[in-house]
Parts: structure tokens; sequence; C-alpha cells
């Protein structure tokens, strides 16, 4: 190398500082924006929330919107620096369909997370446990037409279309080794096969318990005591390639279950 191409020793020490400040200035910006996206600085971004009209998950009360996951992700919101934008369905095949095109980024539903359906979505952490009930009614001397599923031996049972009771109802007709028909309603929730059956319209539905319960207390004639399923899971439904927004709800809803908040919404509608 030529000498005039040289750097002198002066140079050499100015060019170290000036390096090592840049470095230090790089790792004072990384410090910076982790420490924003800890403190929940990050920009706002709004998550579209499909949630099933029920007595449990949404519902209206004195012009004032309720629920326990309602309450819930109104907790999540409030940790997780996005603006929940909600929309109350009542079919759930046409709201899965929403999820698939991408109307919804989440479904707050009754489908639990199932080995079957989790080949098919993504599931959050559990929000509560639930399980499957029948919903008849009682006679005038409160028996009922089926204790267990034995009775329900070609009669005709309602589910939502789309929700995994039919094929529950199609396993306990495998296991009696008789036929249990199931007509699928695409119109209502589950909130509205119960009040059908209320009213005499239909004999039979299969629905969640803690809806069934709820409704149970207006309606003093229907009887939910047998039950269908196994005690499930019951989470937020997500697409199966969703998996960055899976593991940050995750971490909100840890996050709230160790909140007071959180217990107090338990006990409030548990």
């Amino acid at each position: 190398m030529p000498n005039n191409l040289k750097p002198k020793k002066g140079n050499i020490f100015i060019y170290l500082i000036l390096i090592a400040i840049v470095i230090g200035a790089m790792a004072a910006l990384r410090h910076c924006i982790n420490g924003s996206m800890d403190n929940n600085n990050a920009p706002d971004t709004s998550i579209n929330i499909a949630i099933e009209y029920s007595p449990l998950s949404l519902y209206t009360y004195d012009d004032t919107l309720g629920g326990f996951s309602y309450d819930l992700l109104r907790l999540i919101e409030k940790r997780s620096n996005h603006k929940f934008i909600f929309h109350p369905v009542v079919t759930l095949e046409s709201t899965l369909t929403g999820l698939d095109k991408g109307t919804y980024d989440m479904v707050v539903a009754q489908f639990p997370a199932t080995k079957d359906n989790q080949s098919r979505y993504l599931f959050s952490e559990a929000l509560y446990l639930d399980h499957q009930v029948l919903v008849q009614l009682k006679d005038s001397s409160g028996n009922i037409a089926a204790k267990s599923a034995l009775d329900l031996v070609h009669d005709t049972v309602y589910v939502v279309k789309g929700s995994p009771m039919r094929s529950r109802i199609e396993n306990l007709s495998r296991e009696i080794g008789d036929t249990i028909y199931v007509a699928e309603d695409a119109d209502y929730g589950p909130e509205q096969l119960f009040l059908r059956v209320a009213t005499g319209e239909i004999e039979f539905a299969v629905i969640n318990k803690s809806i069934a319960e709820r409704l149970a207390k207006h309606y003093n004639n229907v009887d939910y005591a047998t039950g269908i399923s196994f005690t499930q899971f019951q989470p937020i439904i997500l697409r199966k390639n969703d998996t960055i927004l899976c593991d940050s709800l995750n971490h909100w809803i840890k996050n709230v279950k160790l909140s007071s908040e959180f217990k107090s919404l338990q006990s409030r509608y548990f």
C-alpha cells in the first residue's frame, strides 16, 4: 500500500471511536425497540373477533354488553395494545367460513378443541371447561323421555350446523349399535335450539351445559341433566396458519388469568 494511503495513527484511533459509537447506538436502538414492545407501545392494529351471541359469551342487558367471553376479551384487549372489533354471530357454519376467508381473525363459539377440530384450526388456551348435554322437556311429574343415549334410538336430535355435536351423536350411534338421527339447524344457534325445545317445537337438542344451565333458570320445564360428552376445553378458534397471533393470544390469556379481575369474572359467571 502506498504510504499516502495508509491511515495515520491518530485517524485509526478516531475510526475505532466512531465504530464503538455506532455499535453502541445500534445496541441502544435495539434495546429501545424491545422495551417498547415489552411496554405495549407497539403501533395499534385491529383484530376482528366473531363472538357467539349466547348467555355465556355475549348478551345485552339494559343497553349494556356483557358475557364471560366478551368481558374476558375486553380485559385481554387492554393488555394487547390491539383494538378488538367484535362481530356478534349466531350461525356457526357461516362464521367458520368467515374465519377461513379472513373476514374474522378469531372465533369465540361453542366449538371444543377435539382432535378432529385441531386438524382444521388452531386453538388458544382454554377459557373455561364445558360439556355437551341433551335438552328436553319434562312432563308434569318432572319425568324425562331420554335418561341416556340408549333412549334416543330412532329419535331425531337437533344440533347447530357445523358444530362438533353431530359427530358426537354419530359416535354414540356406533357405540350403542343403533341409529340416532341428527338434524342440523343452519339458521339458529344453541340458545335458539334451547328455546325451540322449551316451546315444544322440537323434542331434543344438544348444546353446551353452560348455555343450557343459564337458560333453564327461566324455563323450569326444560331438563339438561343427560350428558352427551366428556368435559372439554373451550378455547378461541384461529386459522391454522396464524401461529404468531395464537402465541400472542395465549400470552395475553395467561397474563389475564393471573389477575384479580379474572377471578372476579369467574365468580360472576360460574
